[in-house]
């Protein structure tokens, strides 16, 4: 070599000697020639991105680049990643690797095994030898094997969860989610609401998290539209742990999707479809066929599913359903049939607005024999729940415990007093805008409990008329503990009296927005309760005074937790005196529009033994600055405050509060 360095005379590549003053520069190129500057040979291919860059006098050496690589080659390169960290490290690069990162499925990574990686298929080819091998020594030496503990290394147990909303839910931040929650334990729950309107989510994001999360679990997709069976069926074969799915209005998935999911994930424990138009019976059909471990169905504003999906359904996994909700749903009395027929598993049924479905349908239901399980039910804006359907289900289902039926237009007094009297095991019942009950189906019912009714709630029923009961009830074991009473306007001061009798052993009142009550009709019910008062409700009862609300203070002040006097427009100072002198567990005050001034909020605040986390004096204008500032000796246990609309107050006292109370949260 260095005889061609030295080399100079007629036959020099260039006349008068050697271009380099050191001649070993002179490999800078692969070849000289005479009166040509710089050339390649034709046997040297060229490259795509030459190291040396030529310009006017000096060479620059150019950084060769991983970029001028092909897809295809980044591939082989990025499936050959085995540790979590490096492949979160590579998706930081840029979008483009990001997205070839996210799209390698789990089947297509080499496994590192030693010096060399192996194929999916001649790893898990290797890792059976390996614990048949090890299963054989341990017999041998009568050690019993655990072989689960192998896969640790490759198996993830999916415990984070994610939940992208509007702007944030596009396919990177999915594809991403991907990549990074791998060596962060798996993604095992992920929430999609809404949808980025210029780069929402696609099929694109969907298949990212089902090639790259196989430990996913629970999956919900709301308003999705650009969502279609194509994402699915990626889910479907990556994703075989998928135990619960929720899809909400998504418009472009249709039984094909949904059949694919039955088929590759037969842990599927919880479904819910709403407002879904494409799915229809045929996905039912196979969810009920492949999905041995259902548990929980919710269908809801499904125009193309009817009484074939829900027979299909329950005649095939009827044995395990556990938990149905039909809702808005064009079905007929033949499905109401079928659930009475092969519900032997449910224990929760809710049926909403199923206009087609009439009381013969609950009539056969009931009567079937096959709702022993059933412990609640919830019935709403159904025209077949009369006096018949509803007494024939309460003889079908011995272990009924709640019951709660909301607009049932066509039920009557006698109809609630006899499926009162079949449901043998009833402990809750709540009423909602039954409007042809009246005050002796609301009495008729708590006499013919037998005393096991223990929670009752009456909502929005137009048809009470205040009455006056005898004494009758003396001797009657009652044990109602919780009674609720809202906005139900005939409700007076008669129908307190008659319940003081039926309730003494009452812990929890609410009487909401019941104008016809005054102190004269709740004293006696306050007085009765044995057991004491734990929570209590008066909002919206505005002819109460401080003579009851004083009494409950002094009354039940050892129990009493919650009290809520919001709307109680005769309530003044005296109330909060009695709390603070009588009450050493109240935790919950609301005395929002009431008639209290700063002596009452000094009092409360003044006293030692209260321990209030939580309170409101929304709309008191009669609290000023003065009032506002002793409430911050409730500092130490103070966690909320509400002092909206509390006009007597100035900017700067709020202020000064918010920053002494630094650790309770104030709305002002």
């Amino acid at each position: 070599m260095s005889e061609v360095f030295d080399f100079s005379g007629n036959k020099d590549f260039f006349p008068g000697g050697s271009i380099y003053p050191n001649p070993k520069e002179s490999n800078l190129f692969l070849s000289l020639g005479p009166n040509v500057d710089v050339f390649f040979l034709p046997s040297k291919r060229s490259r795509v991105n030459a190291p040396y860059v030529f310009s006017g006098e000096k060479f620059e050496r150019k950084q060769p680049s991983i970029e001028v690589l092909p897809d295809e080659c980044l591939f082989e390169v990025f499936r050959r990643l085995y540790g979590r960290p490096e492949k979160s490290a590579c998706a930081c690069v840029s979008k483009r690797w990001l997205t070839l990162l996210s799209s390698i499925r789990s089947d297509e990574v080499c496994i590192k095994e030693g010096p060399k990686s192996l194929e999916p298929e001649e790893y898990e080819a290797k890792k059976t030898m390996d614990c048949n091998q090890k299963a054989e020594m341990a017999n041998s030496k009568g050690i019993k094997p655990d072989l689960e503990s192998e896969d640790l290394d490759i198996v993830e147990d999916g415990y984070l969860s994610r939940c992208l909303e509007g702007k944030k839910a596009t396919d990177v931040r999915l594809a991403a989610i991907a990549v990074g929650t791998g060596s962060r334990g798996g993604l095992g729950k992920l929430s999609i609401r809404g949808s980025n309107a210029r780069r929402g989510v696609t099929n694109f994001g969907i298949k990212a998290i089902a090639h790259g999360c196989p430990s996913l679990r629970v999956l919900s997709l709301w308003n999705t539209s650009a969502i279609s069976d194509e994402g699915l069926i990626e889910i479907a074969s990556g994703c075989h742990r998928l135990e619960k799915l929720d899809l909400f209005h998504c418009n472009a998935v249709t039984d094909k999707a949904l059949l694919a999911i039955a088929k590759n994930c037969p842990n599927l424990t919880s479904l819910t479809i709403e407002s879904c138009p494409n799915i229809g019976n045929g996905s039912l059909e196979a969810v009920g066929h492949y999905c041995s471990s259902l548990k929980s169905v919710t269908i809801k504003n499904c125009s193309l599913v009817g009484d074939h999906g829900i027979a299909s359904l329950f005649s095939k996994a009827g044995n395990v359903l556990a938990k149905v909700r039909l809702e808005s749903l064009n079905i007929s009395d033949v499905s109401l049939a079928v659930i009475g027929r092969y519900g032997n598993a449910l224990t929760d049924l809710a049926l909403i607005g199923l206009q087609n479905v009439n009381e013969r349908g609950f009539w056969i239901m009931g009567n079937c024999q096959g709702l022993l399980n059933l412990r609640s039910i919830l019935v709403t804006a159904c025209q077949g729940v009369t006096d018949v359907g509803l007494e024939a289900v309460g003889k079908g289902s011995p272990n009924l415990k709640r019951v709660c039926l909301k607009k049932c237009a066509f039920l009557s007094d006698n109809g609630l007093v006899s499926f009162v009297k079949a449901a043998a095991s009833l402990e809750i019942f709540q009423l909602d805008e039954c409007h042809r009950i009246t005050q002796s189906g609301f009495f008729g019912m708590l006499i013919n409990s037998c005393g096991k009714l223990k929670a009752l709630a009456l909502a929005n029923c137009f048809g009470i008329k205040d009455l006056v009961f005898g004494s009758h009830f003396r001797a009657l074991p009652f044990s109602i503990r919780s009674l609720a009473v809202r906005n139900c306007p005939g409700f007076g001061d008669g129908s307190l009296s008659t319940l003081a009798k039926l309730c003494p052993n009452l812990v929890h009142l609410e009487l909401s927005t019941l104008g016809g009550i005054t102190d004269e009709g709740l004293l006696p019910l306050v007085e009765s309760s044995e057991a004491g008062l734990v929570k209590v409700n008066l909002s919206g009862c505005v002819n109460l005074t401080d003579k009851v609300t004083a009494a409950i203070a002094k009354l039940h002040g050892c129990t009493l937790e919650e009290l809520n006097l919001d709307g109680c427009k005769c309530v003044t100072d005296a109330t909060l005196f009695a709390i603070a002198e009588h009450c050493s567990l109240l935790s919950e005050l609301d005395v929002s529009k009431s008639r209290i001034t700063d002596a009452g909020t000094a009092a409360l605040a003044g006293a030692d033994q209260l321990c209030l986390r939580i309170l409101s004096l929304s709309g008191c204008n009669l609290v000023s600055n003065r009032g506002l500032l002793s409430v911050e000796k409730l500092g130490q246990t103070l966690m909320g405050l509400n002092i909206q609309h509390c006009y007597g107050v100035k900017s700067d006292a709020l202020d000064l509060l918010a920053e002494r109370l630094w650790r309770c949260d104030i709305l002002f």
